[in-house]
């Protein structure tokens, strides 16, 4: 029997219609969707995207895989293991099986690891991808703050796992994206005020949803444990407009250093 196809599917960050055309096709057709959430309690933020779209009446198996909030290999790896003999076992009976994620499936997305074991699982394993609009892209167009332009250089880190490279990374990039900033909101606060670089920046959780919240004065949150959806973008914007023939500023005019 011919093994299926796995089939990685982006949805956005978040509003069910950011979804592309090619995922919810994927949506419609293919026999087995596995859904992954955090725990059996929890609801699925990937189900939540898809369920308006999915069809009733086409006998498409729904599989909830868990894959827990943790860094803890002992807790992650045993999950991982289950999550993926489930899949591995529809594959193997000649299925194909659709992974949704949100975002996109090959950025800070816990599919790249689906992707890796079952790759060195299954040789020969056929795989496609659907790319995704990632909050990368989804939170500076909500904040209304271009990213790069012309020549600027752009970092994107997440920030829960620690900060001690920020200082040295803001003053060599022109943007800076820090992804699921949550519990250290002090100190993303400091290194910025410290650096001058507050009032080029905003702070954006659970983007392009109905609770959509976006904060440009960032002293006000800096004591708040913000949710695990949420990001902060740098934009210094000294070296834009250089399509357009605009010089860019030196350090010292950008930073108002005397």
């Amino acid at each position: 029997m011919k093994t299926g196809k796995l089939i990685g599917i982006g949805l956005g960050p978040g509003a069910s219609d950011l979804i592309t055309l090619r995922a919810l096709r994927h949506l419609h057709t293919l026999p087995v969707l596995a859904i992954p959430r955090p725990n059996p309690w929890t609801p699925s933020l990937a189900f939540r995207i898809i369920k308006e779209h999915l069809l009733t009446d086409n006998g498409q198996e729904h599989l909830f895989l868990e894959f827990p909030m943790s860094r803890d290999p002992e807790i992650l790896i045993p999950a991982w293991t289950k999550a993926f003999a489930a899949i591995r076992s529809r594959l193997e009976a000649g299925l194909d099986v659709g992974f949704v994620t949100q975002g996109d499936p090959f950025v800070f997305s816990t599919f790249i690891y689906v992707y890796e074991s079952l790759k060195a699982d299954i040789p020969g394993l056929d795989v496609e991808m659907v790319p995704g609009v990632s909050s990368i892209n989804a939170v500076p167009n909500v904040a209304g703050r271009p990213l790069v332009d012309g020549q600027e250089r752009l970092a994107v880190i997440p920030a829960t796992y620690g900060i001690e490279d920020l200082r040295s990374i803001l003053r060599s990039f022109d943007s800076v994206v820090l992804m699921k900033v949550s519990s250290i909101m002090p100190q993303i606060v400091q290194v910025l005020e410290e650096e001058n670089l507050l009032e080029c920046s905003v702070y954006v959780e659970k983007a392009t949803t109905e609770d959509q919240r976006i904060i440009h004065d960032l002293r006000s949150i800096r004591n708040d444990r913000c949710v695990y959806f949420s990001m902060v973008v740098v934009t210094k914007k000294h070296r834009n407009g250089i399509l357009r023939g605009d010089a860019p500023k030196s350090e010292r005019e950008a930073l108002h250093v005397q």
